[in-house]
């Protein structure tokens, strides 16, 4: 009987390791990334979840070891890569003179454009029907999180780095955030997010646990 081969991994880590400050936060840590999966950066304040994220978006070198990006090092191919990820960090990353509508029209250029119709829904689904017109320094910072958020509606990357995507979101907004990254998952794609909620809807969920002797990547914690 012969054994289907393995799917190639989108993103591979062998022995990265990261310094900042003269400090170590982390060394060692391998694991692969496969289309559709959802994986979970965990553990303390201070070990390091925010840099490796940076790291893997091209914003910080590693101290040592290779990123990988579907088999080839990144190297040689970080252009390849940045076309196909999507990052949005621990904060909301938003134009505050600007409107909500504005704000998407604007992150829709990078997209090669979107009709306006389009980002109005985008924003209605997470939740800021009504406010597309308003400023977003009148705004709370929940609902400048989901216009931050509304970006996943849109874009056609295929990896998306959030951290901390569940801040300063209500019970009902951090049920649809999981929701649209199942739907992501299932259509292929891939997620690495960090995050201190109890992520119990997501189906098939790795973690890695950093600041443990070794950082490892856990099996899944939901079937």
């Amino acid at each position: 009987m012969s054994i289907a081969p393995s799917p190639p991994s989108i993103l591979s880590v062998r022995q990265l390791s990261c310094e900042r400050d003269e400090r170590l936060l982390f060394s060692g840590l391998d694991f692969d990334l496969y289309p559709g999966e959802l994986l979970q950066l965990e553990g303390p304040n201070g070990v390091g979840k925010t840099s490796l994220m940076r790291l893997l978006a091209g914003f910080l070198p590693a101290s040592g070891g290779r990123i990988y990006w579907q088999g080839k090092p990144v190297e040689g191919c970080w252009e390849e890569m940045h076309q196909a990820l999507l990052f949005i960090g621990h904060l909301a990353g938003i134009k505050a003179e600007l409107t909500p509508l504005e704000n998407l029209h604007w992150f829709a250029a990078l997209e090669g454009g979107q009709e306006e119709e389009d980002l109005e829904e985008a924003l209605s689904r997470v939740g800021l029907a009504g406010f597309e017109d308003q400023p977003c320094q009148q705004l709370s910072a929940g609902q400048k999180r989901r216009v931050a958020l509304a970006r996943l509606l849109f874009t056609r990357r295929s990896l998306w780095l959030l951290d901390e995507p569940f801040t300063a979101l209500d019970k009902q907004g951090v049920a649809a955030m999981e929701h649209l990254l199942v739907e992501h998952a299932q259509a292929g794609g891939t997620v690495i997010l960090t995050s201190h909620h109890a992520l119990e809807q997501l189906t098939g969920l790795r973690k890695i646990h950093l600041g443990a002797p070794q950082a490892g990547v856990k099996e899944a914690i939901h079937e």
